[in-house]
């Protein structure tokens, strides 16, 4: 399939060699090799963004705003196709072709807390750079991704239609989902009263969503089909869930699940550096609020999803999505023990 999309970008299939590319989960991805350049290729994933061409008009606008305001810096964004469309429907399914830039790197877990301050400071620069954009402009191309106010609604409803034997597994980590039902009541406090700004964030901040170069300094973010509208603890939640614990969300052991106050101090100085001057008051006061809020609400879906018998993410093993609502709930835990630290980093 692949080759066939290629004579529509000018490329010759007679040289290029094409690889299945990365580990993500959403969409199906591959490198082309040419003798000239290499390229990445994508088939969206319409399964999950079921409005590619929403995605697409971001994009455009976006790239058109740094090319107006901040020129110099790399926005990765797809290549038109000869027809001068930046979105290919080929067949019923919707592609977009990506420069591969060359002389750098991905990690996919952040090993030291120089890579969460690298990692924090771009996706930083990232709100930045669009701090006079209009963020309504923007289609929420994943309505409702990180209301955490309607993910605590799904988990209550999930809760009243489940079966016994999944209910009663899950006891312990639903009596500690309602224990922490005020973490929704400050995200409906921020939403109804407007109580810090919409701003333009990438919602996927995980540490494998940045380039770095030789040096291992960041240069820029990619993968930016989840850019729209939001608040910034979305991007510095999804860090702090995800830089934090040198344990991931699928360890079961909880004992591994830790918090290094060392990587929040990276990724509050990180972030800071380029977003300090621009952020409120309130956005500044809300910095370690942020990872509770994102922490929590991932933990919700995925005990919700238990509870729905596994029709979202799907299980792997027995009980799987149970084991890692533990873990993100274990991660809460340690999160807040380590708060009264975290106010002397981020006062």
């Amino acid at each position: 399939m692949p080759e066939q999309l290629l004579p529509l970008y000018g490329i010759s299939q007679e040289n290029a060699v094409i690889q299945p590319y990365g580990a993500g989960l959403i969409n199906h991805t591959w490198r082309i090799s040419t003798d000239s350049r290499t390229y990445i290729l994508q088939r969206v994933n319409q399964a999950v963004f079921k409005h590619p061409e929403a995605i697409d008009k971001n994009l455009r606008m976006l790239k058109a705003h740094v090319a107006e305001t901040y020129p110099g810096y790399l926005f990765v964004a797809p290549l038109p196709a000869l027809s001068g469309e930046t979105l290919v429907v080929h067949d019923g399914d919707h592609y977009r072709l990506f420069p591969f830039i060359d002389g750098t790197h991905a990690i996919n877990v952040a090993g030291k807390p120089d890579e969460a301050f690298e990692a924090a400071r771009q996706f930083a620069r990232f709100s930045r750079l669009f701090s006079d954009f209009d963020a309504k402009r923007l289609n929420a191309t994943l309505p409702d991704f990180h209301n955490l106010n309607l993910r605590y609604r799904q988990f209550l409803k999930a809760c009243k239609t489940a079966g016994p034997e999944r209910m009663s597994k899950a006891l312990n980590s639903i009596e500690f989902a309602r224990k922490n039902e005020h973490i929704v009541d400050v995200f409906n406090d921020i939403v109804a009263n407007s109580r810090i700004p919409l701003r333009v964030v990438h919602h996927d901040t995980k540490i494998n969503n940045v380039l770095f170069d030789k040096y291992n300094k960041a240069i820029c973010v990619i993968d930016l089909d989840t850019v729209m509208p939001g608040y910034f603890i979305s991007d510095v939640g999804d860090m702090m869930r995800t830089y934090l614990s040198p344990a991931g969300e699928e360890e079961q052991d909880t004992t591994q699940v830790q918090v290094r106050p060392d990587y929040f101090k990276a990724i509050y100085e990180g972030y800071i550096e380029e977003m300090g001057d621009i952020m409120t008051h309130i956005e500044r006061s809300s910095f370690i609020y942020a990872g509770r809020f994102l922490i929590f609400m991932q933990a919700l879906r995925f005990l919700t999803d238990y509870l729905q018998n596994d029709v979202y993410y799907g299980a792997r093993y027995e009980d799987h999505n149970l084991r890692r609502a533990e873990n993100q709930f274990t991660l809460l835990k340690r999160y807040v023990e380590h708060e009264a630290e975290f106010r002397h980093i981020a006062p």
